[in-house]
């Protein structure tokens, strides 16, 4: 009973305390993204092609790093907090080249993978007999939707990229924070006020 009391007490003063600005919503856009593309797993005709299912991988690596980040900004060097913040941002990166080449395939920019792309093209008459043949394949270079132009793969590279950038001016606030208390510049505690936007 004494360990549940003392975890909810750190509980409530993690949640007291100043938290990091940038790296928080960073954190909070992408997981409402990644939650809203498996949601929309759910809805008739949302079903996820092969570059979708492609594009989650940043975020199944991403938001564990970050989130462990957040829950141990004080606990953690901050060398190796401002590495892996970068490492996250990187991760992020590679989120917008994804979600870009798969909003080129959907605008028939470039072609995309042959296992999911031009299906009207690969099956004959023949194929009908052979169940394998016809297996259901959600083809990549068909958009479920678009809002104003803007497939989903659209928006998740912009999304990528406003998380990116956030992560990346996280990072560059924790250098500088850093450098001014090495220099000898006035400290306001383990966060500082200055922390508070990191």
């Amino acid at each position: 009973m004494s360990k549940l009391v003392a975890f909810v007490n750190w509980c409530l003063e993690w949640f007291r305390r100043p938290l990091p600005l940038r790296a928080l919503v960073a954190f909070v856009l992408a997981l409402i993204a990644i939650l809203g593309a498996l949601g929309s797993e759910h809805i008739p005709g949302m079903e996820p092609c092969e570059l979708c299912l492609w594009q989650r991988w940043p975020y199944y690596i991403g938001l564990p790093i970050l989130a462990l980040v957040l829950v141990f900004w004080k606990q953690i060097p901050v060398i190796l907090r401002i590495g892996l913040t970068l490492v996250v941002a990187v991760t992020f990166v590679v989120s917008i080249g994804l979600a870009s080449y798969h909003a080129g395939v959907e605008y028939r920019i470039w072609p995309g993978p042959s296992s999911c792309t031009n299906l009207d093209e690969q099956l004959s008459f023949a194929d009908l007999d052979n169940p394998q043949a016809v297996e259901r394949v959600i083809p990549c270079d068909v958009a479920p939707f678009t809002i104003f132009g803007i497939s989903m793969a659209g928006f998740n590279a912009l999304a990528s990229a406003v998380i990116a950038g956030l992560l990346f001016w996280s990072a560059l606030g924790q250098w500088q924070r850093s450098r001014t208390k090495s220099g000898g510049g006035r400290s306001n505690g383990a966060y500082g006020s200055s922390s508070v936007s990191q």
